[in-house]
C-alpha cells in the first residue's frame, strides 16, 4: 500500500504589496503539484490587500485562508506563528509574498520532505527592470534566458543532483532564506515556533533553525530545484539587527530548543 501523502500548506507572508502578492498566489496556482491550502500571513495590510485576497479566494482552485492582525509595526514572527497555528497541513512550506515560485516548487520540496528534517531552498533576485515588466504584465512565470548566467545556473533542475546536494550543500544551520523554507508542523510546535520577542528585521528564521537543530531536526538544502524568484524592492533597514544577533547567539550558546513566547498561545486559542 502506498503511504498517504502529507497534507501541504503553503504559508505566504505579506504586508501592503498586493500587486506582488497576486503574482505569488498566481505562481502557486500554476504548480505541477498543487498544495492543499494557501495560508496568507498578513502583518496588518490595508483594504487593498484584503480585497485582492477576497477576489483570489473566489477564483482559486486551492483554498486560501487569510490570517490578519492589526498593523502595530513589523511583527512577522507573530503573524507567522498565527498562520502556522491555523494551517491544517502536516507539512508547511513558507514563502514571502514578493516571490514567484518556479513551476515545480512544491513538487521539489515534497520530494525532499522527510521526517526528522527541515528544508531550506534558494532564491534568485530579479532586477528592477525585470520586476517592473513582470508586474506590468502580471506574469507569474520567469523566463530564465533573461537572467544573468549565474542565476540561470541556479534555476536548473536535476533530480540526481538535488538528492546528492541535499545533505552536502549549505551545511551551516543558519545558511538559509526565510522566503523558502519547509518544516513538519509537529516540529514547529515542538520548538514553539518563531520567537515573538524578535520584532525587528533579521535572523528570526536562523534562530528558529538553530532550535530545530538542537531539538534533533536535521537540515536539508534544496538545490537544483524548488527555487523562488524574488521581486526587486528596497532592502529593509538593518538598524536594529544587533538585537536579533544577541538573541541568536544566546540560542546557540545555550543550545535552546524552546522559546517561551511562541506559537503555543495561538494553538490554545485556535
Amino acid at each position: 500500500m502506498t503511504p498517504a501523502q502529507p497534507k501541504v500548506s503553503v504559508i505566504v507572508s505579506t504586508y501592503n504589496w498586493p500587486e506582488a502578492l497576486e503574482l505569488t498566489i498566481g505562481s502557486i496556482g500554476a504548480q505541477t503539484r498543487l498544495p492543499d491550502e494557501i495560508v496568507i500571513a498578513d502583518d496588518g495590510s490595508t483594504d487593498a490587500t484584503r480585497s485582492l485576497i477576497a477576489r483570489l479566494q473566489a477564483a482559486n482552485a486551492v483554498p486560501i485562508r487569510h490570517i490578519w492582525h492589526d498593523d502595530l509595526g513589523f511583527r512577522r514572527t507573530v503573524i507567522m506563528n498565527k498562520a502556522m497555528a491555523a494551517a491544517t497541513g502536516d507539512y508547511l512550506i513558507q514563502v514571502d509574498g514578493d516571490v514567484v515560485l518556479s513551476p515545480h516548487f512544491v513538487a521539489d520540496h515534497m520530494e525532499l520532505a522527510e521526517r526528522g528534517y527541515f528544508v531550506c531552498g534558494s532564491r534568485v533576485r530579479l532586477s528592477e527592470p525585470m520586476t517592473r515588466r513582470m508586474m506590468e504584465r502580471r506574469q507569474t512565470t520567469v523566463s530564465i534566458v533573461r537572467l544573468p548566467p549565474g542565476y540561470i545556473l541556479n534555476s536548473l533542475r536535476s533530480r540526481v543532483l538535488r538528492h546528492f546536494m541535499a545533505l552536502r550543500y549549505a551545511k551551516a544551520i543558519d545558511h538559509l532564506r526565510g522566503c523558502n523554507m519547509a518544516f513538519w508542523k509537529s516540529d514547529i510546535v515542538a520548538v514553539n515556533g518563531y520567537d515573538e520577542n524578535l520584532l525587528e528585521w533579521g535572523h528570526e528564521d536562523g534562530e528558529l533553525a538553530w532550535r530545530l537543530h538542537f531539538a534533533g531536526v536535521r537540515k536539508k538544502a534544496l538545490k537544483m530545484g524548488g527555487n523562488v524568484y524574488h521581486l526587486h524592492h528596497p532592502e529593509a533597514s538593518r538598524s536594529n539587527e544587533h538585537t536579533h544577533l544577541r538573541q541568536l547567539q544566546a540560542t546557540i550558546s545555550e543550545r535552546r530548543t524552546w522559546c517561551p513566547n511562541g506559537i503555543d498561545k495561538h494553538l490554545k486559542n485556535g
